[in-house]
């Protein structure tokens, strides 16, 4: 049997569902070029890491805490488990000991990735043709694929100085009400977004939760990369200056933990008035739809994490400091060799430029010619270099003069050689 590709769901068609795919396939056809594309964590710190021994901590203390046998708590890990999850309790414990967040384990979900929670906080928040997530452009793709997979319509926000239009935003809301819809949601990442580097400062922060009051819609906080900001920067997450349930956090243990894990989460304490006149979680919901999308969250994968929370205090803030070390000391490498190589003047071509975040993996580049995947291509051929071109970021067709650079996978000498290669090339193709 055959298909057209019309037979398909539309989002099949749709480029941004290929922008990972497309990345590892080029960095397969190029093995040996120096990669500024994955936004990936470095696995220097898993150079020792004992995943038997994580799990055996978590064991310990799941069968002291539920009162089971040594036995019967091994168990939990050979079981489906539950929707909502095991380490829901650590989780909590870790915001909380972290940002102060004070939220009960019910309303925790523990999923497969951040990735999984989007797409489950979408679905349950949103009626396809109805409502509208608003986004803040450049984003974060995953979120746009999960809406689009979903038929959820999407409207794009432009950052600012601020790190956010919310005149812009108030436009959207009242458009969407004319139209008899609404935007149900903003998504947004306050601390060096993805791939932009932007962070909200704390005045921005606080209109925006007062703006999300006025218009009535909540807030989807991604804040996977808070923990690289430099010590005593750091700032409080919306959750945490959440006072009326504004606010889903979304969460990941990838970049502090262990990636291949795959355990997100998603903080939802909202509540929902059913029609018989009972009150739910908007968490109840949340793992009452990952029953009919993965079921559970790998058990083996939970007690891992759960281990290397128990091991470090409880603190995922405590996991993440000698990362935070590394990505600090990336970023100001890349940083510095952007300087280097193509310093200001004769030595650096016209309309190239780039932003200086504090914190975060990526550093955003302009360049005056299209960053397309033909020029990728040719970077990597001809100089054995790779990033990420920027357009699919974008809901509305700009950015294509733009790429990514992500330092977080590199080594030191990676970072100056491949600087190096890209600024021979910049210099010979940019006019």
């Amino acid at each position: 049997m055959r298909f057209t590709r019309d037979e398909l769901h539309g989002s099949l068609a749709d480029p941004v569902l290929g922008t990972i795919g497309f990345l590892n396939e080029v960095m397969a056809r190029y093995p040996e070029a120096i990669s500024f594309a994955p936004g990936a964590p470095h696995l220097t710190h898993l150079g020792d890491f004992d995943l038997a021994r994580h799990v055996e901590s978590y064991l310990a203390y799941a069968a002291e805490r539920r009162g089971l046998s040594p036995d019967r708590a091994r168990h939990l890990l050979y079981e489906y488990g539950p929707s909502r999850g095991l380490i829901n309790d650590l989780v909590a414990r870790a915001l909380d000991l972290d940002q102060g967040l004070g939220i009960s384990p019910d309303a925790v979900v523990v999923t497969v990735g951040a990735q999984e929670a989007m797409l489950l906080t979408l679905r349950a928040l949103c009626r396809p043709g109805r409502d509208l997530v608003a986004v803040v452009q450049p984003c974060f793709v995953g979120i746009t694929g999960a809406a689009r997979l979903l038929d959820i319509d999407l409207v794009a926000v432009d950052e600012t100085a601020d790190g956010i239009d919310l005149d812009g935003l108030r436009t959207a809301c009242r458009a969407a009400r004319a139209d008899g819809r609404r935007v149900r949601a903003l998504y947004v990442a306050p601390d060096f977004a993805n791939p932009s580097g932007t962070v909200l400062d704390l005045a921005t922060r606080r209109r925006l939760l007062d703006f999300a009051a006025r218009e009535d819609l909540l807030l989807l906080e991604d804040n996977a990369y808070g923990f690289t900001a430099a010590p005593g920067s750091g700032l409080p997450g919306l959750k945490a200056l959440d006072e009326d349930a504004r606010v889903v956090l979304l969460g990941t243990f990838a970049k502090v933990c262990l990636p291949g894990a795959r355990v997100g989460f998603a903080v939802a304490d909202q509540t929902v008035c059913t029609a018989d006149g009972s009150r739910r979680l908007l968490a109840d919901e949340l793992a009452a739809l990952k029953n009919m999308v993965t079921v559970n969250t790998s058990p083996i994968s939970q007690a891992v994490i759960g281990g290397m929370l128990l091991e470090n205090g409880g603190s995922l803030a405590a996991l993440g400091r000698d990362r935070a070390t590394l990505y600090q000391r990336n970023l100001g490498l890349l940083l510095a060799a952007l300087d280097r190589h193509l310093p200001p003047g004769a030595g650096r071509p016209a309309g190239v430029s780039w932003n200086r975040p504090a914190g975060g993996f990526f550093v955003r580049m302009r360049l005056p010619i299209p960053a397309d995947t033909a020029l990728l291509d040719e970077c990597a051929s001809r100089y054995g270099v790779l990033w990420t071109p920027m357009d699919q970021f974008y809901l509305d067709g700009s950015g294509a003069d733009e790429l990514r650079l992500s330092c977080s996978y590199l080594d030191p000498e990676q970072i100056g050689e491949g600087v190096a290669r890209l600024a021979r090339f910049l210099r010979e193709v940019c006019p």
